[in-house]
């Protein structure tokens, strides 16, 4: 496996769940594991990144929504999203900042009706 391979996407009504996975390619404790996103039409965002050492960050738009955690057994990221909104709909990647540059899944589409 040579890139983080996405799963957990799909359609869900507003105000639903989801839970997104990531399998990472390298070591989740070595390197910064972002989830970003894109809608249509528009460039590719952050959502949240978890640190090497465990630290999270939210864009402001999921701050108190979505949750970035890792499993270490599974070495693997996980990102909770609570009380979507149409807004979300996107296509989400998951992101290894390795040292040498950023390694992209194939990315998950998350759609959120009304």
């Amino acid at each position: 496996q040579v890139q983080p391979v996405e799963s957990g996407g799909g359609l869900v009504q507003a105000g639903g769940s989801l839970r997104l996975s990531c399998a990472a390619s390298g070591n989740i404790y070595t390197i910064d594991m972002g989830w970003y996103r894109q809608a249509p039409g528009k460039q590719r965002e952050l959502v949240a990144v978890i640190r090497s050492g465990g630290s999270a960050n939210y864009a402001d738009s999921v701050k108190d929504r979505f949750t970035i955690s890792r499993d270490g057994a599974k070495n693997t990221v996980y990102l909770q999203m609570k009380s979507l909104k149409p807004e979300d709909t996107a296509v989400y990647y998951c992101n290894e900042d390795r040292p040498w540059g950023r390694v992209w899944g194939q990315g998950t589409l998350v759609t959120v009706s009304s």
